[in-house]
C-alpha cells in the first residue's frame, strides 16, 4: 500500500479548516499533516514540513494566499507541493493571479466534497484543475493578454497527434472531450498530455495553454 497523500490546509477560518480536515481524513489515500491560518505561517510551515498538496485560501491576514503560493513555490524548488487555491469568490483577477503565482488548481469553497477530493488527486497526478465556471474565461483571458510573436516558436518536438491534443487543450477541452473528438481512449489522451508537458517543460496544462498562445501555435480569435 502506498503512503497517503500529505495535505496541508491554509485558511484563517477554523470551521472551514475543520470541515476540510474531516473530508480529507475520511479518505484512505490522503491525510492532513499540517495547518496554518495565515500565508506567512504557511510559508514557514512548508519550509519545514514535506507536503504533496496544499489547499490555500485567498483572503487571509498577514499575507494573502497568492503571495504565499508564490513564496512557497519559489522556496521549495523541485520538491514543491501542488497548490490548490480555494476561495468563496469567483473573480477573474484571483484566477489569473493564482495561475501566475504557480497554483495548479482553483476551486470555489462551495464545490461538493467529491469534486474537492478529485481535485486533490488530479493535481497530484500532474494535471491542473480550474473551477468549471472559470475555465472558459481563463482561456479567453490568456488569449486577450498575449500578443502573437513576430517569429512563432517551433513546436517540432511535438508529434502531429500531440499538436492536435495541445490545440484542443487550448480550447478548454477536458481529456474526456478530447478523447471523443479524436476517437482515442481517455488513457491515450492522458499519455499524450503527459508527453506534451514533458516536452514543453510545462508544470501543467494551463501553462501549456499559455505556451501555445505565446508561441504562436494558437491565435486569439
Amino acid at each position: 500500500m502506498t503512503d497517503p497523500l500529505r495535505i496541508v490546509l491554509v485558511d484563517d477560518q477554523q470551521l472551514v479548516s475543520a470541515g476540510l480536515r474531516m473530508i480529507i481524513d475520511s479518505q484512505d489515500d490522503m491525510s492532513v499533516v499540517g495547518a496554518a491560518s495565515t500565508g506567512a505561517q504557511a510559508v514557514a510551515l512548508l519550509a519545514q514540513l514535506p507536503a504533496d498538496v496544499v489547499l490555500m485560501d485567498v483572503r487571509m491576514p498577514d499575507m494573502d494566499g497568492i503571495e504565499a503560493t508564490r513564496a512557497i513555490l519559489e522556496d521549495a524548488g523541485v520538491d514543491a507541493p501542488k497548490i490548490i487555491i480555494l476561495t468563496t469568490f469567483d473573480i477573474d483577477e484571483y484566477l489569473l493571479a493564482a495561475i501566475d503565482a504557480g497554483a495548479s488548481g482553483f476551486l470555489l469553497k462551495n464545490a461538493p466534497p467529491p469534486d474537492l477530493l478529485a481535485a486533490i488527486r488530479t493535481v497530484y497526478s500532474g494535471d491542473a484543475v480550474i473551477a468549471p465556471s472559470s475555465t472558459k474565461r481563463l482561456i479567453e483571458h490568456v488569449a486577450a493578454r498575449v500578443s502573437p510573436p513576430s517569429t512563432p516558436r517551433e513546436f517540432d518536438c511535438l508529434t502531429e497527434r500531440e499538436t492536435e491534443v495541445l490545440l484542443l487543450i487550448a480550447k478548454g477541452m477536458s481529456n474526456l472531450e478530447i478523447s471523443a473528438a479524436l476517437f482515442l481512449s481517455e488513457a491515450t489522451v492522458k499519455t499524450h498530455v503527459s508527453k506534451i508537458l514533458e516536452k514543453l517543460g510545462c508544470r501543467d496544462r494551463v501553462q501549456a495553454v499559455v505556451e501555445a498562445y505565446e508561441g504562436g501555435l494558437v491565435r486569439p480569435s
